[in-house]
Order: structure tokens, then sequence, then C-alpha cells
């Protein structure tokens, strides 16, 4: 509500520079909680709606992701647009019988958050998980032409309701699938000093 004041708390997020490296080094990491934040990263979602996130809201053939409402912070469902890449992790999973979750912490339950902070203790990377999504907003901003609302849309931050509108008739989503499509590939592209890719 407008009447409520959030404290804005920026938290340590990787260069948009150094993501493509940052992501070898995660790839070659071992366990459930590297998958779990490559995943995070991939499609920009929150660290607890990536850890709690169930194969029931996965449509590999329609390469979205459905979080429910009860599983937002703005209580509203968020369909997220699955890159090839995001599919491919998933197809390498595991899955475990009796268990829904697609991130299951060793004895079943849900990963926890610290599980995914050491992942990147262990590759000495100074940044926390929730920075990954500022990482994506700067590389929106910075080097592509996408409109604003389309990345704001992507981190499920609440918009205006002439957005909202468009969002519910659904022509947002395919913008929002080629610039996910975009973030996987620039992922996945390590920088060279003094390189600046453009993705139109």
């Amino acid at each position: 509500t407008p009447g409520n004041v959030y404290k804005v708390v920026n938290r340590p997020a990787l260069p948009v520079a150094d993501m493509g490296a940052f992501m070898v080094a995660l790839r070659a990491a071992e366990g459930t909680g590297a998958r779990c934040l490559e995943f995070a990263i991939l499609t920009a979602s929150r660290s607890g709606e990536a850890r709690g996130a169930t194969w029931a809201e996965i449509d590999s053939d329609a390469a979205t992701w459905t979080i429910p409402a009860g599983r937002m912070k703005m209580k509203k469902e968020h369909r997220v647009p699955l890159s090839k890449p995001v599919l491919s992790l998933l197809a390498g999973l595991p899955k475990v019988a009796g268990n829904d979750l697609v991130f299951p912490a060793p004895r079943g339950g849900v990963l926890s958050d610290m599980t995914l902070t050491a992942v990147l203790r262990r590759l000495a990377v100074p940044v926390v998980p929730h920075g990954f999504r500022s990482t994506f907003r700067d590389w929106a901003a910075e080097q592509t032409n996408y409109p604003r609302d389309v990345a704001e849309m992507a981190l499920a931050h609440a918009i205006g309701d002439k957005v909202e509108a468009a969002y519910r008739r659904g022509d947002l989503i395919e913008k929002r699938a080629r610039m996910m499509a975009d973030w996987a590939k620039f992922c996945g592209t390590v920088q060279h000093k003094g390189e600046v890719v453009q993705i139109n």
C-alpha cells in the first residue's frame, strides 16, 4: 500500500561484465545448491521461489514455470518463460520419488537459503543470491533495448495497471521469453576486458 514505506537494501551484486566467467565456475560446481542457484539466476527469480519450485509448476512443453500466488512476494501468480539452457538444466536433474521439489534438500525438504550462500562462499564470490536480480536489472538497462516494464515484470515487481492489463492478455510473455533467452545467452558468454556485447 502507498502508506507503507519500504527500506531499500542494496545487496552485494556481481558486476554485469563478470557474469559469464562466474557462470563457468558455477556450472562446474557440484550439488543441488549450485543447480538451484543457476536456475534462480537464469530465471531472475527470488531465491525462495527457486528453492520451493515443484515439478508440478514446470511445463517443459510450453517452456514456462508458473509460480502460484501463495509463493510470490506480491501474492500474484507469476509465469516465467524458460530458456533453452534452463530446460536442459531441468532435464538433467534427478526426480526423487515421492518428492515434487525440483531442488530437494538432502533430507527431502526445501533447500535453505544458506545452501545457496554456501555455494557462493565456496566459489569465493562476495555477493548474495538476491544480488543476481540486480545484475539482471543492470544488464537489461545497460545492454539491451527491452522496455523497463518488461524487465520489471520479469522480476515480478509491481507495475502500473495499464501494463498489468497488457500482461494479462499475454502479449508480454513473448517479449519476456526473448529477453530471458538473451539473458541466458549473455550468461553463457565470457566477457573479455573492454568487450561490450550489445543485445537488441
